[in-house]
């Protein structure tokens, strides 16, 4: 259900849509979402200063409640982006 709404919304943002994957993992400390797009549309997922990426990764928290759902932005050709994890967890120094 989460891949599902993750991918939902990411396909609404992006140029390409049809190059649009959500790979859903079980990890030993919750799940990860990993959304691969095209190459020109990484910048519209991670958005300025990260602020679409933010946006998205709160909307998978609010689905998710309690379970810890980490979300990765991968570009295909450089890997993946800074990562962040959703629901629980400690404070974040900035």
């Amino acid at each position: 259900m989460l891949a599902d709404a993750l991918e939902h919304l990411v396909r609404g943002i992006v140029t390409n849509p049809g190059d649009v994957v959500v790979k859903d993992k079980d990890l030993r400390r919750g799940r990860m979402l990993e959304v691969r797009v095209n190459p020109e549309d990484i910048g519209k997922v991670i958005g300025r200063n990260g602020r679409t990426a933010t946006a998205l990764r709160t909307v998978v928290a609010a689905l998710a409640g309690r379970d810890q759902v980490r979300v990765d932005f991968v570009d295909v050709d450089k890997g993946p982006r800074r990562t962040g994890s959703t629901g629980g967890g400690g404070s974040r120094r900035r």
